[in-house]
């Protein structure tokens, strides 16, 4: 997920000109008598969204609306704007870092975490992160938090130090030890699949990777990947601050993490994507 001072304004756009919209539509977002519209990347989250749409809500009584995005900006702009009421797309270090830097308030709804998507290690060149030669490029992710998790699989799996103390915030320039003098090439997340051909290796968002063609898998494609057991980045359902107890949103919360949706995602993702509850 993004910095946001790293975000062209031509992504912005586009993420905003190219959403979708799953469902019938609707264009008041805030309204609380209304259905309840909620913003997502397309995959896993979209596609996650739609199964409770098709398969749950209406047996819950619930009318539910999905706006598609393809960035990390405008889901949560979106929210604060009232154009949608919820979103489904983050985890909690990316949030805290927009909501610092954005002045939004938007948190995460209590219970509603919903899945992990491991970060990976891909590689066209080497089967092995130890067999990266020295001067290798490696593609990361150019956002704070997602920049510092690349980096920390990176260093979790020996290939670089860093620094001590470095938290969610970290960037190439807290690496204390880099041994085979890799290089660095930062990109936007969603364009970091296209470039593996052109690279060493590239650290990956589980979403992109599905969404590359063809689909890459932390399970079974990755050179290294996150654990799953303890790990901080598992995505949730967001409202806007004081919309945690709004009926439907609770009404969502229950239906994404029953055991409905435990096993779609065990069945339709094969390790790509975790259920976190």
């Amino acid at each position: 997920m993004r910095n946001t001072a790293k975000i062209t304004t031509a992504v912005l756009a586009a993420g905003a000109l190219t959403l979708g919209l799953s469902g019938c539509g609707s264009d008041k977002g805030s309204d609380k008598d209304g259905p309840l519209v909620v913003a997502a990347t397309a995959t896993p989250q979209g596609e996650i969204l739609d199964f409770v749409q098709k398969n749950l809500a209406k047996k819950a009584g619930l009318d539910l609306e999905v706006k598609e995005f393809t960035d990390y900006i405008t889901p949560n702009t979106a929210v604060e704007q009232g154009e949608v009421f919820a979103n489904y797309f983050q985890h909690k270090p990316y949030l805290d870092d927009f909501n610092k830097k954005r002045g939004t308030d938007i948190v995460p709804v209590p219970g509603a975490t919903v899945h992990l998507e491991p970060l990976g290690v891909y590689s066209q060149k080497v089967k092995k992160l130890g067999e990266l030669k020295n001067g290798a490029t490696v593609a990361i992710p150019n956002d704070t938090t997602n920049e510092a998790r690349a980096l920390k699989l990176l260093a979790d799996n020996g290939i670089i130090e860093l620094k001590k103390g470095v938290g969610y915030e970290a960037t190439p320039k807290d690496i204390a030890k880099n041994p085979k003098n890799i290089k660095f090439k930062e990109l936007e997340a969603p364009t970091v699949p296209r470039t593996l051909a052109d690279v060493d290796a590239a650290v990956i968002n589980g979403n992109y990777a599905l969404e590359a063609k063809p689909a890459l898998s932390p399970a079974k494609d990755a050179i290294a990947a996150e654990p799953a057991k303890g790990n901080p980045y598992g995505n949730f359902l967001a409202v806007k601050k004081g919309d945690e107890d709004d009926p439907r949103v609770k009404k969502l919360a229950k239906l994404l993490t029953s055991p409905e949706v435990k096993k779609f995602i065990e069945d339709k993702y094969d390790g790509a994507v975790v259920a976190a509850f």
